[in-house]
């Protein structure tokens, strides 16, 4: 009976050793496995950019004042009127003007009269002198009178002319076509200029054309050029992007300061201005209206062009397997195709790039397959789960709910 018992433990210790050796057997492994991404030679549009912000301005933009000062009488004109060179747009009070020009005219007509008699006068005595008639001092004395005479009428003639002119003034009149975009005074009010014109209207002159004054920064100024593309978006039409061409670069900087929040040291910022100008024919660009603009610095259509990984891969271990071969060729810069288990380098030379895609030049033809790139990847086995034959099984539950009853 014993022996029986004794027999039936070591049946169960062989049994849980053989089950310790199945489970090491079937063990999780690690394995290895290689794939690579394919692309093509292809054309593509390849570009890069500079950003920068700006403000929408109209190309021809007039202020239009006034040089005398006085109460404005009447306006003619409204924001949005549009308006015609030398329409009228707005009258000065005259009553002032018209009176200065009245006394102007009245010394003016005195001057010229007493010119006129100091003329003759002179003319007379200047005969008679040279027949010895009248004396050195007499002789002396109206060509004296006529200087004068003749140098008041001038100075006369002068301030009338400036009174007419300032009453010319009065009459406030467009300089251009176009449209009044702003309006700074209105009828009743008084403008002193006595230091400075008032600024009363501001016109602009087309606003089917518009032009965008970007401040670009110092470090990206030097990859700006006249002519390059333009594109900008305004936050009041946020799903649309407008084109433009760089028509100026100005060479006056502006120089303002940044500090930062944490920090009370400050940097100064230099940025120069650059003009782009943009077609408006919907009118939707309005002045006043800041941009966020991207200037190409480097835009070129249709150029053949591969993935900018392709130019750095290499077939070399762990990326391929002993089993393949590779015919490799001379050269800084190739790309390469793969046929069954065999790399073939392609010798290029690089263009530009936009970090995605990079122009290439060379041996490699428009439709070419290549390597772009491979995948390592480590992957594990499953376990069966299965159990040892050898391994007693869980009890019953039918059984332990019978027993249970």
């Amino acid at each position: 009976m014993k022996s029986k018992k004794r027999l039936i433990v070591w049946i169960i210790v062989i049994a849980a050793a053989a089950a310790a050796v199945a489970m090491l057997v079937t063990k999780p492994g690690k394995k290895q496995s290689l794939s690579y991404e394919m692309a093509t030679v292809s054309r593509t549009d390849i570009s890069n950019f500079i950003t920068a912000t700006g403000t929408i301005e109209p190309v021809t933009e007039v202020e239009v004042g006034t040089q005398v000062s006085g109460i404005i009488d009447q306006i003619f004109v409204d924001y949005n009127s549009e308006v015609r060179e030398g329409q009228v747009i707005a009258l000065m009070d005259k009553v002032t003007l018209e009176s200065e020009v009245a006394s102007a005219q009245a010394t003016y007509d005195g001057n010229k009269a007493e010119y006129i008699y100091q003329e003759k006068t002179f003319n007379r005595n200047k005969a008679l002198y040279e027949k010895k008639l009248i004396s050195d001092s007499e002789y002396e004395q109206s060509e004296y009178n006529y200087a004068m005479a003749k140098s008041a009428f001038h100075s006369s003639e002068a301030a009338l002319a400036k009174a007419q002119r300032n009453l010319s003034y009065a009459t406030i009149t467009s300089p251009i076509n176009g449209i009044v975009i702003d309006r700074s005074v209105e009828e009743g009010q008084t403008v002193a200029a006595g230091f400075e014109t008032p600024t009363l209207f501001t016109l602009a002159a087309d606003l089917t054309k518009m032009q965008v004054v970007a401040d670009v920064d110092e470090a990206d100024i030097g990859g700006v050029q006249e002519g390059q593309r333009a594109s900008f978006t305004v936050d009041a039409y946020p799903d649309d992007t407008f084109e433009g061409t760089v028509t100026q670069i100005r060479l006056g900087s502006t120089s303002s300061s940044s500090s930062s929040v944490t920090s009370s040291t400050s940097e100064s910022v230099v940025t120069y201005e650059v003009v782009i100008t943009a077609d408006n024919p919907e009118l939707k660009l309005k002045p006043r209206l800041t941009a966020n603009i991207s200037i190409y610095t480097v835009d070129k259509k249709d150029v053949l062009s591969v993935p900018s990984s392709a130019l750095k891969f290499y077939p070399e271990f762990p990326l391929i397997t002993k089993d393949d071969i590779v015919n490799d060729c001379e050269g800084d810069m190739k790309i390469w195709t793969k046929n069954g288990n065999t790399f073939t380098a392609i010798p290029v030379n690089a263009g530009i790039s936009d970090g995605v895609n990079t122009e290439i030049t060379g041996g490699a033809e428009e439709g070419t397959v290549i390597v772009a790139g491979a995948n390592l990847m480590k992957f594990s086995k499953k376990s069966s789960g299965g159990r040892s034959p050898f391994m007693p099984g869980p009890p019953d539950r039918k059984d332990n709910k019978k027993e249970e009853k």
